[in-house]
This record gives C-alpha cells, structure tokens and sequence, in this order.
C-alpha cells in the first residue's frame, strides 16, 4: 500500500458536537464551532472584489436598457452551472433578453475566441458576458469590441501576464483583487455579481419602479453548490458556504429540476444528498454532454422549469455518460500498456501520454485516473486536427501545473500554442511535431518541482474507528460538512479479516470483512480493482458510504487503499 499517516486532531471544539466529528474538525484544523456554522450571513463580503463595481454598472445599464445580453459559457459542470445561473437570475432581474452560447469544444475550443465572437454577432448581443473563461481571451474580446460589443469578463481561472482589454473583468485571481477568499469557482464568482446586481437595482429603485418582485437570491444556490463541487476548488470556509447552503435547499426539495433528475439516475437520495452525490453522480453525467457532444443539453436540463423535460433531458445526458465510461476504459487500458512500454516508475516524473484515436472530450479524466495510479503529474494528448493536439493536465502536490507550463512556454519560445488553468489542472495545444520535445521539457520542469519523496504518494487517515459503524455515526461523519478539496472527505484505516470476495461488473472487488476491533462484519467495494486480494488480514484505508437497495440501507466501505496487516 501507499504509506498512510494518521492526522493529528488536537483541542476540543466548544459546543454539542459528537466526539467523533470533533476529531475529524480538529485534525483539519478548525478551533472553533463557528468554523463549520455555514450560514449565508457569514459569506465574504463582496465589497474588495476588484472590478465588481465597473462590471454591476456596466450590466445594470444594460438590464435597464432592454439590451441584449449573450453569456459565453464553458463546456463543463462549472461552466454550465455558471451560465444557467446568470441566465436564470438576469431573467429574475428583469432582464428581457438574456440567451446563452457555448463554444463546441470539437469546433471552437475553449474560451472566448474571435471564431466564437463571429458566431455571437449573428445574434447581435450588446454585452456578451463570459462564465468560468475569458481571463485569457486578448484576442477574442479585442474581436467583440471591434464588431461593437461591449465585454465582461466573469473567471476564476489564473491570469496571464496581459489581460484582455473588456469593459470589466471580475476575477478574484487577478492583480491587485483584495478579495480574501482566491477560491471561488466560476459560479461563486457569477452568483457574487448577481448578488452585487440585485443589491444595485434595489438601490435605484428597479424593482418598485417597475412592478418587478424582487428576487431571493438563494434560489440558485443548489446551481453554485454543483458547480463549486464539480470543479473540485478548494473548499475553504467560504466555499463550504456556497456549498452546504445549496445542499440544503436540495435536500429539502428547493431545486431545480434537472438536478433533482440526476440525482434520482444517480441512486442518491434526495433528503440525504451530501457533496459525494454531486461530485460522482450529478457532475459526470453533466460533463459527459459537454466532452461527447454539446454542452448546451447539460444547460437546458438545468435551466427547464417542467419535471418531464428534466427527465427526459437527464435521461439524455445518463446514456452520454455510459459511452463516456466504455470510452475511459478502453483509453484507460491504452494509456496503462503506454505506461509499461515507457518503464515509467522508475524513470519520468512528469508523463505525457498521447495516441492518435484518443477522444479529446476524455482526455482529462485519463490523465486523472492515470496520475491516482503513478502519483506522478500526468498530460494526455488527442489529436484535434492536423496541425494541433490538445492536452488536458492532472498534477499531484508539490507541482502547480499552470506555473509549470507558464515556465516551460517562456524557456521555450512556440513550443506551447496556448495554455491556462489552474494549481492541479490545465489545459494547453501543441503541434503534432512537437509533442515529443515538449514531453521531455515537462518531464524536465517536473524535476524543478518534484523530489523522490513526492513520488511517494502518502495517504493521510483520520485513524482507526474502534467502535461497530452505525448507519447514524456514518450519517453524522457524512453530512457533517461539504467535504472537498482542501477539507478532504474523511478517511479511516483498520485490520480487516477478509471472509469473501469476488469481482462485480468486471472492474471493482466486492467485499465482506470483519473489524478486527469491534468483530463487525461489514460490505465493502474496491473500484477499479480487479483483482482478488491473496492473503486473509489487511490493513485498508477507507471511507465510509450508506448502500440503499430496494430500500434497504446498510453501512458500506468503499477501500481506497490496501496492505497487508503487520
């Protein structure tokens, strides 16, 4: 097994908290109650948001006016989450022409490009407003302005050294933003500029004025909750705001449609929903739309107000996420028999991985499986035409991707075509002919970062849970707070006897253990490990999960990691 060390939780948190998950808050470094009192009340205040100011002017003129607004969004779970959200809550503000477009990521790529903005002028927009892009879009808003669009800028992405010449850019990663919390997702930054919004509009009368009933904003906090879990920023104290007040109004029935639909496909149960069921069951099937086809069908399903239509629309976006899946799997295998033929173990740190009939919308989720496989930082490539590859980029602590390809850009001028992202994933294009010098450049810039103590990938456990799991401790541990990036998901550890197993749909070892603590024995799933474990006690690190069949609930282990006992 990997090596696993056991957080430190240190300190008593005051009031009425079981013993539990007053360790799990300690070992995180929360010292006090008032760290996990998630209410809106608490939220960072908009005010230091650099650029807010110039961009709730620029959209109030253009609400008031009757202009035509056109949102440039992404192709993912943020992007989308972002763009039905600014459609929706424009709408609510009394916006009369707000519509959306997404650039194909097969046609266009990503961002606000000049080829997009001429596909934009065909709806003659005033304001085009970007979700979750645009920070590196110079030459695309210089386009917009040219045709006589005004531009705003809305991104979390970090910025490049120039920045596109727009109207307003609000983006809390850019220079001189004081904004504390650096960590919004592109929809915590749209929801901060709807917010800011309404509070102009009250200010001048708009609602009054105009017959117009003024909207309650945490409508569509169910929308910022998917989006700032799907894209996997790190959870800080504000961020874990957004999230659990969106899971709230989920669980309690205040959401929309399409995400309800999702959910019910997913097997998570409504009343019950904690971050894990957007994570893995709402925001791949999402995704799937935009990797496979087109984004735009996550959207409707999102922004459609009828049960019926949301159905049929997740229906849609469920089977495109099985043929992702078979997709994954089959790249997954080749990227597995790329890896042994390169000997990787022992030799690169930073892999590049290319074949000429990968599907570019699945690259990404390649590279992730593939870096939780090597901990090694990871770029899969796809061919995207004849004269580009597009590669999507995983990496682990201590490397963060976005620098690193900024660094090997300027030391190697033309090498890479375009870049940006993130401090764990990015994006980037190359030449064809010159993938095979830039992986050597990557593998070069991973050794600046890295060390062999990086390659060694540590699991960090919360310990041993002595006592026999009931379904309300695992509840507890479940719904105690949006667990996340940066505020991990608790995991555990114990010496398991092994009493039977077997390998369930081909991929994942289905289990029946017993704690050696407290005798109970216990289901448990290993995914992706197809293989049976030879030995009869282990040690396994775990998280905990509730198995619902038939109405029927039970604790279950899911096994992230595995030795043998000492």
């Amino acid at each position: 097994m990997r090596r696993l060390v056991r957080r430190q939780a240190h300190g008593h948190l005051d009031g009425d908290l079981p013993p539990l998950i007053q360790r799990l808050y300690t070992g995180r470094g929360i010292v006090s109650s008032s760290q996990v009192d998630h209410q809106l009340k608490y939220l960072e205040p908009p005010g230091s948001m650099k650029g807010l100011d110039d961009a709730v002017v620029l959209l109030s003129d253009a609400v008031t006016a009757r202009q035509r607004i056109l949102v440039i969004g992404d192709f993912d779970a943020d992007g989308a989450t972002s763009c039905a959200l600014l459609v929706l809550a424009l709408t609510s503000l009394g916006a009369e022409h707000v519509d959306y477009l997404v650039p194909n990521r097969f046609e266009f790529g990503y961002g606000l490009t000049p080829e997009i903005v001429a596909v934009a002028a065909g709806r003659s927009p005033d304001l085009l407003i970007t979700v979750d892009n645009g920070i590196s879009s110079v030459d695309g808003v210089a386009a917009a302005r040219n045709r006589g669009m005004k531009v705003l800028i809305t991104d979390h992405h970090l910025p490049g050294s120039q920045l596109p010449d727009a109207d307003a850019i609000v983006n809390p990663n850019q220079a001189g933003c004081e904004f504390p919390s650096k960590h919004l997702a592109g929809v915590g930054v749209a929801f901060y500029l709807v917010s800011a919004l309404r509070q102009h509009l009250r200010e001048k009368d708009w609602f009054g004025a105009g017959g117009i009933e003024e909207p309650n904003l945490a409508a569509f906090l169910d929308l910022v909750a998917l989006g700032t879990i799907a894209d996997v920023v790190p959870m800080d104290y504000n961020n874990r705001i957004l999230a659990q007040e969106g899971i709230r109004r989920i669980r309690g029935g205040r959401s929309r449609p399409g995400i309800l639909a999702l959910l019910d496909l997913a097997g998570a149960e409504r009343q019950r929903v904690v971050a894990r069921d957007l994570a893995f069951g709402v925001a791949p099937r999402l995704n799937a739309a935009g990797r496979l086809e087109d984004i735009s069908l996550g959207i409707e399903c999102l922004l459609t107000d009828s049960e019926q239509r949301a159905g049929e629309l997740a229906a849609r976006l469920d089977a495109l996420n099985r043929e992702r899946r078979a997709i994954e799997q089959e790249m997954k295998l080749e990227a597995q028999h790329a890896l042994d033929a390169l000997t990787v173990s022992g030799k690169s740190f930073g892999v590049c991985l290319f074949r000429e009939d990968w599907h570019q919308g699945v690259v990404g989720i390649v590279a992730s499986r593939i870096k939780d496989e090597i901990h090694r930082p990871v770029i899969a490539f796809a061919r995207t035409g004849d004269e580009e590859l597009k590669g999507s980029a995983r990496s682990i602590a201590g490397l963060h991707i976005r620098d690193a390809l900024d660094s090997i850009a300027a030391r190697n001028p033309g090498l890479v075509l375009r870049f940006g992202g993130h401090a764990m994933a990015a994006g980037l294009s190359l030449s064809p002919d010159n993938f095979d010098r830039f992986a050597r450049e990557f593998d070069i810039e991973a050794r600046r970062w890295l060390s062999d103590d990086d390659l060694e990938q540590v699991i960090v456990s919360d310990g041993e849970i002595e006592a026999a799991l009931t379904l309300e401790t695992v509840r507890q541990i479940m719904e105690a707070s949006p667990w996340g990036q940066g505020f991990a998901e608790p995991l555990f550890d114990g010496e398991f006897e092994v009493i039977s197993q077997r390998i369930v749909a081909e991929r994942h070892l289905k289990l029946q253990l017993r704690q050696r603590t407290s005798n109970q024995t216990l289901d448990a799933i290993a995914f992706n490990q197809d293989r049976l474990l030879d030995g009869r006690y282990r040690r396994m690190a775990y998280r905990v999960d509730i198995n619902t069949w038939r109405g029927r609930s039970s604790v279950q282990l899911v096994v992230e990691a595995v030795e043998v006992a000492t």
